[in-house]
């Protein structure tokens, strides 16, 4: 019997043992996540969007006067130089007209000929008058060798001559404003002639074609916007129209670095600077109500583009800010979390438990702000402290493809938690950690579209 309660005790104790055991080797020494040191890199922030490519100059070429096309010398895709004739319209109207004109400039010019003529005439006619009137009154003052009446028909006689050569010299005046009129009728008729024959008004390329020979160019009115004979584009220099939105808009300079990538030539990127930024939003009619608001931002491309397009498809990458050897932070270690905070603005944290005491585990939220102490959401990252996480403030600046550049909060060669992300997003200031370094990463510039 005795034996019997000795074995019993032996096998409590080995039950006990190996409860104890599983109890010991269970416990976690803390969440497992990932850290990374703090160090400095070089930062680009960038900002991404899509857009057209355009030529920097675009002409659209219509007609000022209507008529047939009876020559068409370009085809599009030629490359034409400035007055180059690019197509005639039928003249035999205009020249008509012109001709009509001349004839009508030239019968004016010959009545003011004959003006000029009578105008001799009248002088001489004066002349004849005032010689008689001198013998009339020279005989009337030496007895009156002549009556009254003849003395007074010879001063009539002057008056009549003087205001023959006035009406004379007035009419020459007259005929010369007639030439002026006919001339400059002449002008403008010779000047719609020049119309019929279109010329290129600058070098390009011709890349839009609306008209055939033989259909009949119309001239645009108030209600009709008329033919767009043909577009001429200058390719020398080349601009991307892309749509910035509305959040990046404030971060996008005139002059600032891009970057542009065009879809029709793969694996070529085009250096490039911002040359402007459209202050109102784009309009786009009734469909864009809804939509998200956007910008337009021009893109000049540095340089010659070989069989570039207007239309092309592009996506410009405007380099908005840059940081070199920055203390910078993994953006997947920034986080959001509730904390209290003094009247300085720091984060009250629990009593460290007394020496030898368990500590007690966070919160799932803070409790209760005493007074002279707010709740607040704050922005930060979790740092690893004596196998714990705790909680640092931190002030960001501008955002690279995986980094933040750290105004800050945080230190050169201080360890971060990156993740897990489900570790991350539940973790409490205070908690007990594991930490496992991440693999190391390269210094190389990173870039990202967030700020």
């Amino acid at each position: 019997m005795k034996k019997k309660v000795i074995i019993g005790i032996l096998i409590v104790g080995v039950l006990a043992a190996i409860a104890w055991a599983n109890v010991a080797f269970k416990q976690t020494p803390g969440l497992a996540v990932t850290t990374e040191k703090i160090e400095r890199r070089d930062l680009e922030s960038i900002v991404s969007a899509s857009g057209k490519i355009q030529p920097k100059k675009n002409v659209n070429i219509s007609a000022e006067t209507s008529g047939k096309v009876v020559g068409l010398y370009v085809n599009e895709g030629d490359p034409v130089t400035a007055g180059q004739l690019l197509l005639q319209i039928d003249p035999r109207n205009l020249e008509t007209s012109v001709q009509n004109r001349e004839a009508s400039l030239a019968t004016q010019k010959s009545q003011l000929e004959q003006t000029k003529a009578s105008i001799e005439n009248a002088r001489v006619a004066l002349a004849q008058s005032q010689e008689n009137l001198r013998r009339a009154t020279q005989q009337w003052d030496n007895g009156g060798l002549i009556s009254k009446d003849q003395l007074e028909r010879a001063q009539n006689d002057v008056k009549t001559q003087t205001t023959n050569l006035k009406v004379a010299e007035q009419s020459v005046l007259t005929q010369d404003q007639r030439i002026k009129v006919e001339q400059a009728n002449l002008d403008s008729a010779k000047y719609d002639l020049n119309k019929v024959s279109i010329s290129s008004p600058i070098a390009g390329i011709v890349t839009k074609r609306n008209i055939e020979q033989g259909e009949t160019a119309v001239v645009g009115t108030m209600n009709n916007a008329g033919t767009v004979l043909l577009t001429i584009a200058d390719l020398s220099i080349i601009e991307t129209e892309v749509e910035v939105d509305e959040a990046d808009i404030p971060y996008i300079k005139v002059g600032q670095a891009a970057k542009i990538t065009i879809d029709a030539f793969q694996n070529k990127t085009f250096p490039g600077k911002v040359t402007e930024v459209g202050n109102s939003p784009i309009q786009t009619g009734a469909a864009a109500q809804g939509r998200a608001t956007t910008f337009k931002v021009t893109v000049t491309i540095d340089g010659l583009v070989e069989n570039v397009r207007p239309g092309f498809t592009c996506t410009a990458v405007i380099t908005t800010a840059t940081r070199q050897k920055s203390v910078s932070v993994p953006i997947q270690a920034m986080t959001l979390r509730e904390v209290i905070v003094n009247a300085e603005g720091e984060i009250v944290r629990p009593p460290a438990p007394a020496p030898g005491a368990k500590a007690a585990p966070a919160p799932l939220t803070p409790p209760q702000p005493k007074e002279g102490e707010t709740r607040k959401e704050m922005e930060g990252v979790f740092l690893v402290k004596d196998g714990k996480a705790f909680f640092a403030k931190v002030e960001t600046g501008i955002a690279g493809e995986k980094y933040f550049e750290v105004l800050s909060g945080l230190k050169e060669g201080e360890e971060v938690i990156i993740g897990p992300f489900s570790s991350v997003r539940n973790l409490r200031d205070g908690d007990q950690v594991k930490a496992t370094a991440a693999p190391p990463t390269t210094s190389t510039p990173t870039s990202g579209t967030k700020h």
